[in-house]
């Protein structure tokens, strides 16, 4: 049971899921709403937030508008038409809480393949092992022992709509088995595996320029937006509390400018928000027992997914007209934000760099990140190393690998001559 306690606690609070403890007290607040407080937004099934890959941990986990790799299923899949490869894989293997616990781990295996020159298709697989757990009564009896798991299977269609402008459509299963169907023998309640679908809607943008007149061969700008896990609501037991998926808005912007035939650099921003509501603020009723909510605040269970995305943009701090000042700066304070530095010499050797930064009452991620790749002919291998500034971090000391391999020329005079954009 230990063990169960230390592993659910260091996996929330690597996620930035942390527990209410120092929450405002409920009257303390009445008495000034404007005052800043701990209230984290959490979600089931976070581990379809980690990022998977190393090119994207050496910069800061962002990944929305960088430019193409096998990756971009994670990301952002719209980018995916704008690979230069025909057909690739990526393998990656990420060591959980390795510091504390050797049996954790996320694996990661994606493919693409570009049909047209206008249209790819991908699927991953995200596989997420909490080891064994031991479960025990309050006087140590070993009870029995588990070994939770989460994955998820994903298959992505992307489509240029014009030379520049790419959009993609990612259905998601989920399946969440965090206690293997096991039984509460306190309470009696049964416990189940969480099972979802989900889509992702993601758009990219890449625009060419040449420079004739400056110290610059070529640049890129590019932008991109994804949307990912709108589903269903998830419950791990047979009552009847339900939780949200991680559905999640991320907004970035890249240049990458090439400087001569060899030196290529890229300057990357990410944005990020979880479009989940944020827990009201309430207590219960000594008398009546009923839980009174300030503001517009309701019960989350009896919100669903489609209306719990437009909440999240105005329910904090009891809603923007019960208090406008209050619920703006929360929602501000629920924004994380990345950026990151890519350099890459000769397309071969590539070093990275970036940091990643998370409100102090939501979650308060803070570290900084280097990464390192190397290409050869069709094969690439990307590591990353994580520093954590404010709070322990589960990928700390673990130094991450990422395998790709890639096919510029299968089928591509073919392909290349398959439903141009004219």
């Amino acid at each position: 049971m230990k063990k169960l306690l230390l592993l659910i606690s260091f996996f929330i609070l690597s996620i930035g899921l942390l527990s209410a403890q120092g929450r405002i007290d409920y009257d303390d607040f009445i008495k000034d709403p404007t005052q800043k407080y701990m209230n984290v937004v959490t979600t089931a099934a976070p581990f379809l937030m980690i990022a998977p890959d190393s090119r994207a941990g050496g910069m800061g986990d962002m990944g929305v508008a960088t430019s193409p790799d096998n990756y971009s299923q994670h990301h952002n899949p719209a980018k995916y038409v704008f690979n230069e490869d025909v057909f690739g894989i990526g393998i990656a293997y990420s060591p959980w809480l390795k510091s504390l616990i050797n049996d954790i781990h996320l694996a990661y295996l994606s493919t693409f393949w570009k049909v047209t020159e206008n249209d790819a298709i991908a699927f991953s697989l995200r596989y997420f092992s909490l080891g064994q757990i031991d479960f025990t009564d309050i006087n140590g009896v070993h009870l029995t022992s588990v070994n939770p798991n989460e994955f998820a299977l994903d298959f992505t269609y992307s489509r240029k709509l014009s030379k520049i402008v790419s959009m993609a459509v990612t259905p998601r299963f989920v399946y969440s088995n965090l206690t293997q169907s096991y039984q509460d023998q306190n309470t009696g309640v049964d416990m189940k595996a969480g099972i979802a679908g989900a889509v992702d809607i993601s758009l990219f943008v890449n625009k060419e320029f040449a420079h004739y007149n400056s110290g610059l061969k070529s640049s890129n700008l590019m932008f991109g937006v994804n949307i990912s896990n709108i589903g269903n609501k998830v419950s791990y037991s047979s009552g009847t509390h339900r939780d949200f998926l991680p559905c999640n808005l991320r907004l970035g912007l890249s240049y990458a400018m090439a400087i001569d035939d060899y030196n290529v650099i890229s300057i990357n921003a990410e944005a990020g928000k979880l479009l989940v509501p944020s827990p009201p603020i309430g207590h219960q009723d000594t008398i009546t027992h009923t839980y009174e909510y300030y503001g517009n605040g309701r019960n989350l269970d009896d919100i669903n997914p489609i209306v719990g995305i437009a909440r999240s943009f105005y329910d904090a701090s009891g809603g923007y007209k019960i208090n406008p000042k209050g619920c703006f700066n929360e929602k501000m304070r629920e924004v994380v934000w990345s950026a990151g530095v890519e350099y890459a010499y000769r397309n071969i050797l590539f070093v990275r760099a970036g940091t990643f930064l998370e409100n102090k009452y939501k979650g308060n991620r803070k570290f900084a990140t280097v990464g390192a790749g190397v290409k050869y002919n069709i094969f690439a291998i990307d590591v990353c190393y994580l520093f954590a500034f404010e709070q322990k971090h589960p990928l700390e000391n673990t130094l991450r690998f990422s395998l790709t391999f890639m096919l510029e020329s299968f089928n591509r005079e073919q392909i290349k001559n398959q439903g141009k954009l004219k």
